[in-house]
């Protein structure tokens, strides 16, 4: 069995008060105990942010923006402080702005269509100019690039990552040429946790005259650079992965690249004046929000934005590498079981491979002891064959997941394997 990480018994989180905050874990599976671990897919929501949002839905529920009555006003004010409130959590600074959108994915096919949408001769991206994605990308941050590439006439290029995983400046640099108009990179892989040095991979791009977007999903919610110090255009992250809303997100960025995306949803509320024939687009960021918003959505990932602000990110980062690290030593020493970039320490999730046993009957197994994980290829298949090793089991821990988790999910894993060899 795996050891407890030390920093797990050195005044770190308060877990079990934490967990009081998350009644859907006190529940029982199949009669075990419910242990949580499909936090990269999806993290519990507190109560904090669910009464943040039956509040909105109790008092102030109304349409934003096009009201003079009371109930309006009041709605299109937390609509706009859960805008600021998401500003100052990512770190923007007096040149970005922030866009609602349903999630990441959203987000990020709103940069790569609205980048060639325009259509020939105004779009950002033109014939024979070069999109460069890393090779870690959730299918997210790949499809709609490949996308991109097709109805532009631009040229998807690769950045390939080495055996282990990793992608390394060095192999940026001869990529970079002077028809480079974007690169789009993940912050952390959410198949096998790899944090790759984006400070600097975007500051390259960035330099060469492209434009860049980081996908911030799997970061958000942990301790990360402010947006302000960032050479990104554009960041994306869900509200869903930290400790948020599902159908929640947002696309933050420079206005001034904000501004070249042709907006995708064209109707009520982004527009300034529309005729017969014609429209005017209102500014930043009603152009890119058209329709009517997830007012109650917005509202709850802004409070998840101060639950998790309440707490520490560092605090949280502490806990959950801790526990990444106790599951490393425990899966490690599994017989003919093979862990995922075991170097990525700042990780908050273990993938792994068992000889001659498939994920998806580990998960099952799993899940008849309670413990919920995630099976496949985590939408990044490219990668996973790249890596050689095909569809994984994850494991992924968040603030309320315990030392005790980690060693049912340890021997769990191994009655699975004895069970099918």
């Amino acid at each position: 069995m795996g050891k407890p990480h030390p920093l797990l018994h050195t005044g770190g989180l308060p877990v079990q008060a934490l967990r009081a905050q998350f009644p859907v874990l006190a529940q029982r599976i199949h009669g075990q105990p419910l242990a949580y671990l499909d936090n990269a897919a999806a993290t519990q929501m507190p109560l904090a942010v669910q009464e943040a949002m039956q509040r909105f839905e109790r008092h102030d529920r109304a349409n934003i923006h096009r009201g003079v009555h009371t109930l309006s006003q009041r709605a299109t004010d937390a609509f706009e402080e859960a805008r600021a409130t998401l500003k100052r959590f990512i770190g923007a600074g007096t040149q970005h702005e922030l866009v609602f959108t349903s999630g990441t994915t959203e987000a990020l096919n709103l940069v790569a269509q609205g980048l060639w949408a325009a259509g020939p001769g105004k779009a950002w991206l033109r014939p024979d100019d070069r999109i460069i994605v890393s090779g870690l990308e959730h299918h997210a941050n790949l499809v709609p690039w490949q996308q991109a590439a097709r109805m532009s006439g631009a040229e998807l290029v690769v950045l390939q990552p080495d055996a282990q995983g990793r992608v390394h400046e060095a192999d940026l640099t001869p990529l970079l040429t002077p028809n480079t108009r974007v690169l789009a990179l993940t912050a952390c892989a959410n198949a096998t946790g790899e944090r790759p040095p984006y400070e600097a991979l975007l500051a390259m791009a960035r330099a060469a005259g492209a434009l860049t977007v980081l996908d911030a999903a799997q970061a958000v919610g942990h301790a990360m650079p402010a947006l302000a110090e960032l050479e990104a255009d554009f960041m994306a992250f869900s509200g869903h992965k930290m400790y948020g809303p599902m159908g929640t997100g947002a696309l933050a960025g420079r206005r001034d690249a904000l501004e070249r995306l042709y907006p995708l949803r064209l109707g009520g509320d982004m527009v300034e004046w529309v005729s017969y024939t014609a429209a005017g687009y209102a500014a930043l960021p009603a152009r890119l929000e058209g329709g009517t918003p997830n007012v109650a959505g917005a509202v709850g990932l802004a409070a998840a934005a101060r639950f998790i602000d309440g707490i520490g990110r560092e605090a949280i980062d502490l806990h959950v590498q801790a526990l990444r690290a106790q599951a490393l030593a425990g899966l490690s020493a599994l017989e003919g079981v093979t862990v995922l970039a075991p170097h990525a320490t700042q990780a908050s999730l273990v993938s792994f491979v068992a000889r001659d046993v498939h994920p998806h009957d580990i998960g099952t197994l799993l899940d008849e002891r309670g413990i919920a994980v995630r099976t496949g290829h985590h939408c990044a298949q490219p990668l996973q064959e790249h890596l050689g090793l095909g569809p994984t089991t994850r494991a992924s821990f968040a603030l309320y997941n315990s030392h005790e988790e980690v060693e049912c999910l340890i021997a769990g894993v191994a009655q699975a394997l004895e069970v099918m060899r």
